[in-house]
C-alpha cells in the first residue's frame, strides 16, 4: 500500500473535530483529489462507519447502508433486513455502544441527493434528534463541488449551521508533490506542469516508465485514462460545457484579459462574468491581481488563468489535436511538446512552484520573512514598457516587500539577472508609490544554479536570495 504523505493541516483539523462534542465535517473537492485516502488515513485507528453512497436507487443505498451497518455493530441479521427508510439506521448505529467515541462517514453525499433530494433534510433530522448528542463524528464528502455547497454549505440547505469545520480538498503543493519520492527536480517540475499535484494523476508518472511513453499512454492515448478527464469534470458540474470549453480553451492559448478572451470569442465582456464566476467557484479557473492591489473586487488589472495544472495542459496538447489522436497520431502532440513543453509552459508553472518554494522557506525561517500575501506584479502600457516581476510578496508587519525572478534553463544564472530586476523595480514610480517606507529585498530563483559572479554578489549582499531548486544557496 502505497505511503500516505501530506495534508497535515488537514488530518489537524479532524482530530480537532474528533476531539469535540458534535464535530460535523464537509470535505468536498474535485475528483481525484485524495478525499477518500485522506477520510480513510484519519480513521484507519478509530471506530467508524465508512459508507460510499452510489449512484443507484435509494433503496439500493439503504440496503447496502444497512449490510455495511451489520458489519459494523456485528449483527449479520442486518444484511438480510427490509429497512424502508434511514432513520431507523442512525437510530441503530447511534444506540451502538453510545459510550464510544464513533465517527460515521457518508462519501459521496450528492448521489443520495440526487436520487432523494429530500435527504438533506432526513440528514438534518437524524443528527438533531439521533446523533449529536451521542458521542458521535459526521463527515459528509463529496466530488460535485456545485451540489456540495448546495446541499451542505449553502444558508438555504437544512444542513446549515450544523457543521463544525469544512474542508475544500485542494492538489497537492509542488512541495508536498515532491516530498512524496523527490528525485531529480526539474523532472518533478515537468511532472507537476502535467498533473498540477492532483494524487490520482500523479500517481501515473511514478518513475516506472519514462514521463513521454506515460503521456502517451495515459493522456493521448483515446483509450487512456486521462484523455477525456476534463471533459467528464466540466460536464458534471456544468449545463453548457461547450461555452466553457471555449472559454477555457482560449485562456489556454494564452489569453489572460477578460477584453481579450470575450474578443476572442466575439462576446461581450459582461457576458463572460457569470461563466467566469462558475469557474473560478469550481476551482478551474482563477483571477490573478497584482500584489500592490487592495481593492480585489474593483480592480480593473485582473488577469484569469487556468489554476488546474492538468487542464491547462490538456486544453493546450490535447483538445486542439483531438481529430488526429481519434486517428492515433500522437506525433504531431510530441512535435509541440518538444516545440514549448519546457519553455513555454513548463517555465511558466515553474514561476507557481517559485512561489511554493519562498513560502516553505519563509516558514522554515530561513528567509527572514513573514508573509502577508505572495504573488506577483505586473503593470502594461508604462512609458517604460511592460514591468512584470515573477514573484512578490509582501510582509506588513516588518514594513518589507520581496521581488523574485525565477529562470528555468539550462544554465547556470548569472548576475545581470539581478542587476536587471534591481533595476526594474527601482525604476517602478507605481512599485513605489504603493510601498511608502518599505524596503525592498530581492530573490532569484534557478532550476540550474547559479554563476560565480552572482553567489559573489550575494555574498556582499544581505538584501540577496538565491534559491537554487528548493534551497537557499
Amino acid at each position: 500500500m502505497p505511503r500516505f504523505v501530506g495534508r497535515a493541516s488537514e488530518l489537524r483539523t479532524l482530530e480537532q473535530e474528533y476531539s469535540r462534542d458534535g464535530g460535523f465535517v464537509v470535505i468536498y473537492g474535485r475528483r481525484r483529489v485524495g478525499k477518500t485516502t485522506l477520510i480513510k488515513e484519519f480513521i484507519k485507528d478509530k471506530k467508524a462507519l465508512y459508507f460510499l453512497a452510489t449512484e443507484e436507487v435509494e433503496t439500493s443505498n439503504i440496503r447496502d447502508f444497512a449490510t455495511q451497518l451489520g458489519e459494523f455493530i456485528s449483527d449479520k441479521t442486518m444484511r438480510n433486513a427490509n429497512y424502508r427508510n434511514w432513520q431507523d439506521l442512525f437510530r441503530r448505529f447511534a444506540d451502538h455502544k453510545p459510550d464510544e467515541k464513533k465517527a460515521l462517514v457518508i462519501d459521496e453525499l450528492p448521489y443520495l441527493v440526487k436520487v432523494n433530494p429530500a435527504f438533506a433534510s432526513v440528514l438534518q433530522k437524524a443528527w438533531d434528534e439521533l446523533l449529536a448528542g451521542q458521542n458521535v463524528m459526521m463527515i459528509l464528502c463529496g466530488s460535485l463541488i456545485s451540489m456540495m455547497k448546495k446541499v451542505a454549505l449553502n444558508y438555504e440547505s437544512p444542513l446549515y449551521g450544523r457543521r463544525t469545520a469544512q474542508i475544500r480538498l485542494m492538489p497537492m503543493s509542488f512541495s508536498e508533490a515532491y516530498g512524496i519520492d523527490g528525485g531529480d527536480f526539474s523532472e518533478a517540475v515537468e511532472k507537476y506542469a502535467i498533473t498540477g499535484g492532483v494524487p490520482k494523476y500523479f500517481s501515473f508518472f511514478d518513475g516506472t516508465r519514462p514521463v513521454r511513453e506515460e503521456i502517451a499512454r495515459t493522456i493521448l492515448s483515446k483509450n487512456g485514462f486521462l484523455y477525456e478527464e476534463p471533459s467528464f469534470l466540466l460536464k458534471e458540474e456544468v449545463r453548457e460545457p461547450v461555452n466553457y470549453f471555449s472559454i477555457v480553451r482560449t485562456m489556454a492559448a494564452g489569453n489572460h484579459k477578460i477584453g481579450d478572451i470575450a474578443g476572442h470569442l466575439e462576446l461581450p465582456a459582461t457576458k463572460l462574468i457569470p461563466y467566469m464566476r462558475t469557474l473560478i467557484e469550481l476551482g478551474f479557473v482563477e483571477k490573478r491581481l497584482p500584489v500592490t492591489e487592495n481593492n480585489t473586487e474593483k480592480s480593473r488589472k485582473g488577469l484569469y488563468f487556468i489554476s488546474d495544472n492538468f487542464m491547462r495542459f490538456w486544453f493546450k496538447y490535447v483538445y486542439p489535436f483531438r481529430g488526429e489522436l481519434e486517428l492515433d497520431n500522437m506525433e504531431i502532440v510530441f512535435e509541440q511538446l518538444d516545440k514549448d513543453f519546457v519553455s513555454g509552459f513548463a517555465a511558466l508553472v515553474y514561476e507557481d512552484v517559485c512561489k511554493d518554494i519562498f513560502a516553505q522557506l519563509c516558514a522554515a525561517k530561513q528567509i527572514p520573512f513573514s508573509p502577508s500575501k505572495i504573488g506577483a506584479y505586473w503593470q502594461n502600457g508604462t512609458k517604460n514598457g511592460d514591468t512584470q516581476v515573477d514573484v512578490m510578496a509582501v510582509d506588513n508587519s516588518n514594513k518589507v516587500v520581496f521581488a523574485g525572478e525565477c529562470k528555468y534553463r539550462g544554465r547556470a544564472v548569472d548576475a545581470d539577472v539581478y542587476f536587471d530586476l534591481r533595476a526594474k523595480v527601482e525604476g517602478s514610480t507605481a512599485l513605489r508609490s504603493a510601498f511608502p517606507g518599505y524596503v525592498f529585498v530581492y530573490g532569484v530563483f534557478s532550476k540550474s544554479g547559479f554563476t560565480k559572479r552572482l553567489l559573489d554578489v550575494a555574498a556582499q549582499n544581505k538584501g540577496l536570495f538565491l534559491i537554487n531548486e528548493t534551497k537557499l544557496v
